[in-house]
């Protein structure tokens, strides 16, 4: 049995973090989710930056687009719906075999919102409302202001991924906004079934303080802080606020692990799947994890439901000068600012492809 199965048999989702439309169009996301025990996809700017500069299967979907006299935000996210409903079909099966708690794909709004409640909430419900797919989550950070734009969005009954979380504290707020979304709508009488995760990066708390550590504490950081996470989580999910929320009819918001390839090249590539396995969470992983972990990773034992030796690996942190808090909000607003620029990185890349040799592509003309 490989590795893959036996972690989706411990009661964890693998997901993968990345979308081409060569993954579509070749068959190789279908293979994924048949072989390898793939249930779910994660977007974000970077990843489709990197798809459509790097391959050649968006530019005539690009000039074609162009020509109708699309450009920028618009022409993108039909891109990104063409690529994301299509894996939604895909996956639409386990939602439905899983009555919704497995088989999403998500999508995120501009990163430019990050700090825009409204123009996120607004975002948010345009998205979805025309992807027309009830496995897509939305994917909103949970920054300050993206906190009262997760409640709402949620209110109104759409799915959300809330990413950019970075700690326990931040996790807690992220829950806290999708359950106060789910208590208006029963307040309200609507139902309280919303899909939700909450994205916990992983990697960049140990690229963050790669050779600023004693070597026995490198690459120990990001997983400390995920086992610290996961306690908050199983103490969440038994508390008596969920508990209500649970007997009318909710689902629980499920803890999902992000940025889970290895940054440290003399580290593990499996490091942090292997070490994050538990169940009813999930792990997105990018491609070359999946396969690495599929060729020859391995299931330890599950992540203790009491944190284990999270404090104890965090307290040697915090005595060799490590601010946990601070760097949480730093790397929160570094996640922010980064997809901010893949995301104008983005938008070049898309004007860019206008221009095939001697000609070029002006909206609404001709080639």
């Amino acid at each position: 049995m490989k590795a893959t199965q036996r972690l989706h048999d411990l009661g964890q989702s693998l997901w993968l973090d990345n979308v081409t439309r060569g993954l579509l169009t070749k068959g190789t996301l279908r293979h994924y989710i048949t072989e390898l025990s793939v249930t779910g996809l994660t977007s974000n700017p970077t990843i489709f930056d990197r798809a459509i500069k790097s391959t050649e299967f968006y530019n005539d979907a690009i000039i074609k687009k162009i020509r109708e006299g699309k450009s920028g935000e618009e022409l993108f996210f039909e891109l990104a719906l063409e690529d994301l409903t299509q894996a939604a079909d895909l996956f639409r099966p386990i939602h439905d075999a899983t009555d919704g708690v497995d088989g999403w794909v998500s999508l995120e709004v501009s990163p430019l919102l990050a700090y825009d409640s409204a123009g996120s909430i607004k975002e948010a419900a345009r998205l979805y409302a025309k992807a027309l797919r009830p496995n897509l989550f939305i994917k909103i950070p949970g920054t300050p202001e993206g906190l009262p734009a997760i409640e709402e969005t949620v209110f109104k009954g759409v799915p959300v991924n809330v990413t950019l979380l970075f700690s326990r504290e931040q996790y807690l707020a992220a829950a806290d906004a999708y359950m106060r979304g789910i208590e208006r709508r029963i307040e309200a009488g609507l139902g309280p079934k919303v899909g939700s995760v909450a994205s916990l990066f992983i990697s960049r708390w140990d690229k963050a303080v790669m050779g600023k550590v004693p070597e026995e504490l490198q690459n120990r950081l990001g997983i400390a802080i995920a086992k610290r996470t996961y306690k908050a989580y199983r103490d969440l999910l038994a508390s008596p606020r969920w508990q209500k929320l649970v007997k009318a009819g909710a689902q629980p918001q499920r803890l999902l692990w992000a940025s889970t390839g290895t940054k440290d090249p003399k580290a593990a590539d499996v490091l942090y799947t292997e070490a994050l396995a538990a169940p009813d969470t999930i792990d997105t992983m990018p491609e070359e994890t999946l396969l690495a972990f599929a060729d020859h990773g391995k299931v330890n034992d599950a992540l203790p439901v009491d944190g284990g030796d999270a404090e104890e690996i965090l307290a040697r942190f915090a005595h060799v000068g490590v601010d946990n808090a601070a760097l949480a909000a730093q790397l929160q607003r570094e996640g922010a600012q980064s997809f901010a620029k893949s995301w104008n990185d983005l938008m070049d890349t898309i004007a860019s492809k206008s221009h095939v040799p001697g000609k070029t592509i002006q909206p609404g003309g001709n080639r």
